[in-house]
């Protein structure tokens, strides 16, 4: 895995506008090299506004959007247009403003789709997406994406990976969630293997909320059964991708590079 780099940013506004910035040139540059991109989404305050961020700026249209695949890393199991669903706020943030190629917009499936309320049965329908998609060079039952941004809890959790939960030892592509400590309890997610499938992994966290659980996850005595952020990591970069706040308690050699 890679040793993750720090970059610290004022606050959460100029974090999203930076991220959003790097994301561009990151698509553009795998679309250069293969002809096409693929990303993977997080929700939450921080992960939807550096999409709202990418819908604002004029280099947006540097992409390519219909060679792009838009996958996510986890899911309320909630109906479709549930506006706490991820999917929701990427669409209305970024998704629906833009020319996608609607056979390459993944959403994980919702309790009205044609699993109904089987979060498993669900889980493995997405898997399966995810296994069509990989290509031989990817080794493995998931693509091997371009960019996959997560969000971290107070709790250390990323995706709907939860400190201790079982989820954190299953070694299949994608799972259902019961059960989960945040509302709502039930939730589909991709796995830490499948995480770790991707090239470049983004945490982006922003507030004080969130420091205790950067300073976790870039510890290296933590484990990602109870630290799940410190098993986040691609097969070539990690960033954790801060504002000040949530950068205020990182441990000592951490290389970290702070913007002005």
């Amino acid at each position: 895995m890679s040793t993750p780099t720090v970059l610290i940013h004022r606050d959460q506004e100029l974090l999203a506008k930076a991220a959003a910035a790097r994301l561009v040139t990151r698509i553009v540059d795998a679309q250069a090299a293969r002809g096409s991109a693929s990303v993977v989404l997080t929700g939450g305050g921080v992960g939807t506004a550096v999409l709202a961020a990418l819908n604002a700026t004029p280099a947006r249209d540097a992409i390519d959007w219909r060679k792009l695949d838009i996958w996510w890393g986890d899911e309320r199991f909630l109906p479709t247009g549930d506006p706490e669903r991820n999917e929701t706020g990427a669409r209305e943030a970024l998704l629906d403003h833009v020319d996608l190629d609607p056979a390459r917009v993944h959403p994980m499936p919702a309790t009205n789709g044609p699993d109904g309320a089987d979060p498993e049965a669900a889980a493995a329908r997405y898997a399966e997406e995810l296994r069509r998609a990989a290509r031989p060079e990817d080794h493995g039952p998931v693509p091997s994406f371009d960019v996959l941004m997560l969000g971290v809890g107070p709790d250390a959790h990323v995706a709907s990976l939860f400190p201790g939960m079982p989820a954190l030892y299953d070694e299949r592509p994608v799972v259902g969630v019961r059960g989960a400590p945040k509302p709502p309890p039930t939730r589909i997610s991709l796995t830490m293997p499948s995480l770790r499938a991707a090239r470049d992994v983004w945490v982006l966290a922003a507030g004080a909320s969130k420091s205790k659980a950067v300073r976790l996850g870039l510890s290296p005595e933590a484990g990602p059964v109870q630290v799940p952020v410190a098993g986040a990591r691609g097969r070539r970069s990690t960033l954790f991708l801060l504002d000040r706040a949530a950068a205020a308690e990182l441990p000592p050699g951490i290389e970290r590079i702070a913007s002005p």
